[in-house]
This record gives structure tokens, C-alpha cells and sequence, in this order.
């Protein structure tokens, strides 16, 4: 059965080290209202709908969030997760409240967003705001002790008692063995049997069983390395640039050919969790340097999940994950919550989709 889960951003919400950084009151929001279109039927800003210029801190936003995902066919959010080390978070309070009050009554799990943070997106790319650090075996163990909470709530996504945990980027961990195992033991210890964890910015012949891991969500779209489509990325930018006054855009790209490319080829199916694109626009954030992707509409990302939905039904796992990029990461243009142009249509064609195929409308324990 498949089992679709969405990423979800938390960073809709003052925060004391954004106010320090970016200015009082920043938020992803404070990047979506000010964006600019780049060039002719460049659609910017974009605007939300039903739900608005939200707060995450207002759980009745978290519940209708969760309310119009359950109603539309998704299994659970993936919450980004940030541990920098020594104790260091970010972003934490939206999912601590979930945590805490237990509403919403939704499957969640959490993804480790393991990188650091820098002013990439603001013309300061060398500026590092909070760097990922990775103290060593103490620190694992207080990370595990942080997130078990997490795991131990009956909402938690789970395959065979064994918590989903994904992590952004394992490659990045200096000693990602000792990560894994030192997870694993303190899970056995606590009633479960291991993590599950999920791999994200990994090539697909990357050893999984090695380091632990039990699958890939194969690399974002604009990360993928398009060596065998070359031709078809230059021919694409090629005619965009001759339509574009703008002659400094070099990543725009129109979505119906894209999408074509979205799904891997692989070998390891039974251990691949595709993810489904509905759009891509982070010019919000990075301006000229932006990967855009052209002409999305809710027939054409039908057409991709279709595919998509297959590619999973195909799969010989018993474990059919899909991963959806992303609930409402509005500032990179990806997410399925209502905006003002489509209100809730492609919401519609997720449910339609999905309820043409096997779905799991329970939380797996």
C-alpha cells in the first residue's frame, strides 16, 4: 500500500536568530511577499490561499494543515528537523507543540536537515549563521535522546516497530557508522527494533547496508547530475534564453519536459522512495541563480504522480513510501497547500490519483 508522505517546512514563525540575521519579524514568508518576476509570464510573488500568510504557532493553522493533507490522501508530514550539535537547535517550537499538546492527530515523522546555515540566498554565500557541527559519540547520544520522545509517540511513522528517520546528507557525517549504529543500539535499548533510516543527496549506486540505511529518496531534481541530459538541459536553456530578456538566468526549464526526468532508473527499487515534484521556483530565495521550472498546472503534475504512483506499485518492498516535495515550501515555489491561483487543485488531483490506487489510510505502528 502506499503510504505518501510530504516535507514540511517549519520556518513560518519569528524567530530570535532570524530577527538578529535577516531583520524583525523574518520569516518564509518575508521572502515569498518580496519576490520580483524575472522575466516575461514569470509568476511572482506567489500568494497563498485559504490558509493565508500563516504562524505555525497558531496550532489551529497546524490542525487545518493536517486536516486538508489527510482529507487529500497523504499519510504524514516529514517535519525538518535541525540539530547542529551540542545541543543546538532551530525552528524547534511548531513540532514541539505538535509534540506536546498531541494535536494534530496526524503521522509525522522527522528528517534531519543536516547542513549549515549560511547567507547563501542573500548574496552572502561565505557567511555562516549556524554551523552543523558533529562533536562525536556524546553527541549522538543526546541527539538520540532529544528525538526519542518523537519516536515514542503512538503518530510516529513507523515500519516493523523501527522509527522512518531521514537524513539530509549521511555523506556529511564524519563518522556516519558510528552514527547509525550508536541510533540503532539506543532504539533496541528503548523498545524498538532499530531505525529506518532514509538517505536523501546520495548517488543511487551509494552503499546502503553499509552505513545502515534501508532506502534513497533519490536527489532533489536540480541536484541530480543530468550528464546523460546534457542535450536536453542546454536545449531547453537555450530557447528559454532566446525567449528571456534576462540573459543572466541559466536554470529555467520547462516542467512537462522536466518531470520526464524526475523519476530514476535504478536497480534497487525495493529501496528507493521516489519523490513527486508539483513545481520548483526558488527564485524567492536566490534571485538570478534560481532553478526555475515553467508551466506547471495541476494536468501536468498529474501526469508525473501517475508515473510516479507506478513506479512504487512496481516496487517489490513491502514498504511503499512516497515522498512529496513538499507540503509548503513556498519560498523554493514546491508545495501542495491552497494558493491563489489554484486554490486546491492540485490537492484534488493527489486525492483523485491516489484513490484510483492502493493507498494505507492508517499510521503504520
Amino acid at each position: 500500500m502506499i503510504k505518501p508522505i510530504a516535507f514540511y517546512l517549519p520556518q513560518f514563525h519569528p524567530i530570535p536568530e532570524n530577527d538578529k540575521w535577516w531583520g524583525d519579524g523574518f520569516t518564509e514568508w518575508t521572502n515569498v511577499k518580496s519576490a520580483k518576476p524575472l522575466f516575461d509570464d514569470h509568476e511572482q510573488p506567489r500568494q497563498p490561499g485559504e490558509l493565508g500568510y500563516y504562524d505555525l504557532l497558531d496550532s489551529q493553522i497546524r490542525i487545518k494543515q493536517a486536516e486538508l493533507a489527510k482529507a487529500h490522501n497523504i499519510h504524514g508530514f516529514c517535519y525538518w528537523h535541525y540539530w547542529f550539535g551540542n545541543g543546538n537547535t532551530l525552528l524547534e517550537k511548531p513540532f514541539q507543540d505538535v509534540l506536546k499538546s498531541g494535536e494534530p492527530d496526524f503521522p509525522f515523522c522527522l528528517g534531519w536537515a543536516n547542513e549549515s546555515w549560511t547567507g547563501i540566498w542573500h548574496g552572502a554565500p561565505n557567511r555562516i549563521l549556524m554551523e552543523q557541527t558533529y562533536p562525536g559519540i556524546e553527541d549522538i547520544k543526546n541527539h538520540f535522546n532529544y528525538v526519542l520522545p518523537a519516536f515514542s509517540d503512538e503518530r510516529y511513522i513507523k515500519v516493523d516497530n523501527a522509527p522512518f528517520f531521514l537524513v539530509y546528507q549521511p555523506q556529511k557525517i564524519p563518522d556516519l557508522q558510528l552514527f547509525t549504529e550508536t541510533f540503532n543500539e539506543f532504539a533496541i535499548k528503548n523498545g524498538f527494533s532499530g531505525i529506518h533510516f532514509v538517505a536523501t543527496n546520495v548517488s543511487l549506486g551509494w552503499e546502503l547496508d553499509k552505513y545502515n540505511f534501508k532506502a534513497i529518496v533519490p536527489p532533489y531534481h536540480h541536484r541530480i547530475t543530468w550528464e546523460k541530459k546534457k542535450k536536453f538541459v542546454h536545449s531547453l536553456s537555450s530557447i528559454f534564453q532566446k525567449k528571456s530578456r534576462n540573459k543572466r538566468l541559466q536554470h529555467v526549464y520547462d516542467y512537462s519536459m522536466a518531470s520526464k526526468y524526475f523519476l530514476p532508473d535504478s536497480n534497487i527499487k525495493d529501496k528507493i522512495y521516489p519523490a513527486v515534484i508539483p513545481n520548483w521556483d526558488n527564485s524567492p530565495r536566490s534571485g538570478e541563480n534560481a532553478v526555475i521550472y515553467t508551466n506547471s498546472t495541476p494536468e501536468k503534475f498529474e501526469k508525473h504522480l501517475r508515473e510516479a504512483v507506478q513506479y512504487v506499485l512496481k516496487n517489490n518492498s513491502n514498504h511503499r513510501f512516497l515522498m512529496v516535495k513538499s507540503w509548503n515550501e513556498w519560498a523554493e515555489g514546491n508545495y501542495l497547500e491552497p494558493d491563489k491561483k489554484w486554490g486546491r487543485a492540485y490537492l484534488e488531483v493527489f486525492k483523485k490519483v491516489m484513490d484510483q490506487n492502493e493507498i494505507d489510510p492508517e499510521t503504520d505502528k
